[in-house]
């Protein structure tokens, strides 16, 4: 092992070098790649990688980026791409296909604001257009758990009760350029924790085709099986931890990261980095006698119902902060979770950081000051934090 100085864009590229090279004695490795920012420098450093059976080709779109992949992923090799914002907007359709033909291929996502009007800093809204497609989601709040998440990915998303695109997101700009030490593993450790990979559907030898038409009821009874496959990534992710804490020695954070949230009576929600503010808020208001904690929601899909109930339970009132909008509705965390509160629960959502504004540890100080005092949620909140 290593521990080099990386950001998060240079972790995910070189996490997908050691998977490209596990896979040398399978079908090898392809991936289209075409800039953006702040996904630009994972790309441009994964062009500069050594990979022993496969290539990285450079097109001429996002679009053409998945297209790319697609058709690798359907030969049978291991596939990667990165996007971000308007470039996630344009690779849709073809993100959509790879769920649909159920290719594994991940995607390292640089969250960032939608435009027009242009903006390049975080949001979270990119990677949300994609919640209802058969995409599994994974958000990371910081540069070493964006290292072995990108592993974890690999993994999960070739797994044969699984077989689907895996997202990997990191907050633009405040994760994906931000510099820290990153353990890196030995290829040997990754050839063991990764195995070659197996797509069953593969096109080979035998002809057969993929994405053909179909009539309603197979469309129908493949919703069902992709839907029941989503379903069980939260078992099959619960292996894979187990699997990597065994070969590399630490264990990949689990899907919803609780903190401090046993005795809670009130519980910060959030994803990516403010779910890592939040943390130093707990530790500073638990030092003046406030029973608060938090929840990092790390794996969005599937949404980990159970677990977040679990954490729910007992609780009087919870904040879900937003790191998006769902323009007439609220945020989208909060609207998939509030039900799953207690009816005595006062559960509310804030909305902050939209854009990329900063969302610091006295901003959510203030929205549990607003929490404090309310008996029922009111509507969510769009939260002033420039």
């Amino acid at each position: 092992m290593s521990v080099e100085l990386l950001s998060a864009n240079h972790g995910a590229a070189l996490a997908a070098t050691l998977a490209a090279r596990a896979n040398r004695k399978g079908r090898g490795f392809c991936s289209g790649v075409y800039p953006i920012t702040p996904s630009t420098e994972c790309m441009e450093y994964l062009c500069l990688q050594e990979i022993e059976k496969g290539r990285v080709v450079r097109v001429e779109s996002e679009h053409s980026a998945m297209g790319v992949c697609i058709g690798a992923s359907a030969a049978g090799a291991r596939t990667f791409t990165a996007t971000s914002s308007n470039g996630l907007a344009y690779m849709a359709e073809n993100c959509i296909a790879a769920a649909g033909l159920r290719l594994p291929v991940v995607l390292a996502v640089a969250n960032r604001t939608l435009g027009p009007p242009w903006n390049i800093w975080a949001d979270h809204g990119d990677a949300l257009m994609l919640r209802d497609h058969g995409v599994i989601q994974l958000y990371c709040a910081n540069n070493q758990e964006l290292f072995d998440t990108v592993l974890c990915a690999f993994r999960l998303a070739e797994d044969p009760r699984v077989m689907m695109p895996a997202m990997v997101c990191m907050d633009g700009f405040i994760l994906s350029h931000t510099m820290a030490q990153t353990e890196i593993p030995e290829q040997a450790k990754v050839d063991r924790f990764l195995p070659l990979t197996a797509i069953p559907h593969r096109l080979a030898d035998t002809a057969h085709t993929l994405g053909q038409i179909e009539v309603p009821h197979q469309s129908a009874a493949h919703r069902q099986q992709h839907h029941a496959a989503m379903l069980g990534v939260s078992q099959v992710y619960a292996e894979i931890q187990d699997s990597f804490e065994r070969i590399f020695g630490r264990r990949p954070a689990d899907a919803v990261h609780a903190y401090r949230a046993e005795d809670a009576e009130t519980l910060i929600v959030a994803m990516g980095t403010i779910g890592a503010t939040a943390e130093r808020v707990v530790d500073m208001l638990r030092s003046q006698g406030q029973r608060v904690g938090s929840l990092r929601v790390r794996l969005f899909r599937p949404l980990p119902f159970e677990a977040i109930t679990d954490w729910f339970s007992g609780k009087k009132r919870i904040a879900v902060i937003d790191r998006n909008i769902s323009l007439g509705f609220g945020g989208v965390l909060w609207g998939e979770i509030r039900g799953l509160a207690g009816s005595e629960t006062v559960v509310q959502n804030y909305m902050a950081g939209i854009g990329g504004g900063d969302v610091r540890p006295e901003h959510i100080v203030n929205m549990l000051a607003d929490l404090q005092p309310r008996q029922i949620a009111g509507p969510p909140a769009m939260m002033e934090v420039l």
